[in-house]
């Protein structure tokens, strides 16, 4: 073999061996992480934007902005079903993505030319339509994966697509951090924009090497319309045990992490007097999950849920979770709640979330798109819904950081029930397909 074909080769074999690929994964894999990076560089860019116009807003009527946020998911999870059953799956990504990208333009528009009362108006929307547009672009990429890669490929390669994510939102904070002294809020949406395009550009890539995965049939259903009713994604999920097991896992989760967020807020509160010092505290938080997460994606995450399976995967979070709020029950300090924030989002990030969208992957096309869709967006912000009225109504009872989480306990102890079922479905499912 000639020296510079073997030098080419060692790399290749040693990436491979390094992130567990197997042969003609390596393409659909590239294409895959810069489409999700683009999508949650695009986000990161924009929320500090999204945060900055809430707070303007006034920080009293963020919760009136959060149950808007679950008002608009309601009217838009039937256009998004009407889309997916008229439309293949290439087509209707792209047409999603453009919609966004067209919206953002909108906004911008609007953002140069009001005057500072419309623009608190104007930030108000950006607010709900970037709290919109996360879940949903989000939820579209997972769609798509989870259509492409089979049950075994997931349990290996969904790890390295959530270190894309994260990766993404790193950079993202970075950049707008250099850059918005510079280019301003405008010049940060134009990136986003550019951004944008580059996610539908690598979800085209990304379709062209699915094939290879994929038997001719299972090629020519791809590049059909789903078909079904606009309504197929909510009654599906009601209809299926398995589905609402999913968004039961989906609904706790939302509502462990809304009081969680409560209760950083508290602690920000108590612990520092000055706005400067609450900011660093948030960010040292990010800057230690983000860190231990990236690494734990990219080199670990693929080899646990293969090692330990999708099933002990799935506890590992509502666990972390009722020992982290019976820690804080027990000993409500700022110690204990830092060490528990960072368990529970690297655990979510970097081992449930891959877990979970391997649950997808054993289920029919149009539930892959509609139902998931249904639960990533409507059920995940009814959880914030319900979990944020209830903390502020248990607060004007009079219930301390203790009290708060003692409610939470039984939460995540149900939470984890739950995953213990869906874990075992997961299994049942596996030894199906191996027979």
């Amino acid at each position: 073999m000639p020296i510079s074909s073997m030098e080419t080769q060692v790399p290749g074999n040693l990436l491979m061996r390094l992130f567990n690929l197997r042969q003609g994964e390596c393409q659909a894999l590239a294409w895959a992480g810069l489409y999700i990076f683009s999508l949650f560089l695009a986000y990161y860019v924009m929320r500090p934007v999204r945060d900055e116009l809430g707070v303007a807003g006034g920080v009293r009527h963020l919760p009136w902005l959060f149950t808007g946020t679950l008002l608009v998911m309601l009217a838009i999870n039937p256009l998004f079903s009407a889309a997916v059953r008229r439309w293949s799956r290439q087509r209707f990504i792209v047409v999603i993505y453009r919609f966004f990208i067209i919206n953002l333009l909108m906004f911008m528009a609007m953002m140069y030319f009001s005057g500072a009362q419309q623009l608190v108006w104007v930030g108000r929307a950006f607010f709900i339509w970037v709290s919109v547009f996360n879940l949903f672009v989000v939820s579209v990429f997972w769609s798509f994966v989870v259509d492409i890669f089979q049950q075994e490929q997931g349990k290996r390669l969904f790890g390295f697509l959530a270190a894309g994510a994260t990766l993404g939102g790193i950079v993202g904070s970075a950049l707008t951090v250099s850059l918005v002294g510079l280019i301003g809020q405008q010049g940060l949406l134009l990136i986003a924009v550019i951004l944008l395009e580059v996610a539908v550009m690598a979800s085209r890539g990304l379709a062209r090497q699915s094939d290879t995965f994929h038997s001719p049939l299972q090629r020519e259903q791809n590049n059909q319309a789903l078909g079904g009713g606009i309504f197929s994604g909510m009654t599906h999920t009601f209809r299926s045990p398995r589905l609402l097991g999913i968004a039961g896992f989906m609904l706790l989760y939302s509502m462990t992490s809304t009081f969680l967020y409560f209760q950083q807020a508290a602690i920000a509160e108590n612990n520092f007097a000055d706005s400067a010092s609450r900011i660093a505290f948030f960010a040292h938080i990010d800057f230690w999950v983000n860190s231990l997460t990236l690494a734990l994606q990219l080199f670990l995450t693929g080899r646990l849920i293969a090692w330990l399976g999708v099933a002990a995967i799935l506890c590992s979070l509502p666990f972390i979770s009722l020992a982290g709020f019976a820690g804080l029950a027990a000993w409500p300090t700022f110690t204990v709640f830092v060490v528990f924030q960072v368990a529970r989002r690297v655990s979510n990030f970097g081992l449930a979330r891959p877990a979970r969208e391997v649950l997808f992957t054993w289920l029919p096309r149009e539930d892959r798109y509609k139902a998931k869709n249904f639960i990533d967006t409507v059920v995940y912000r009814t959880g914030d819904q319900v979990a944020g009225w209830s903390y502020t109504g248990l607060a004007a009872l009079g219930l301390s950081m203790t009290g708060m989480s003692l409610v939470a306990v039984p939460l995540c102890a149900l939470w984890l029930l739950l995953s213990l079922w869906l874990g075992r479905q997961s299994l049942s499912r596996s030894s199906q397909q191996e027979t």
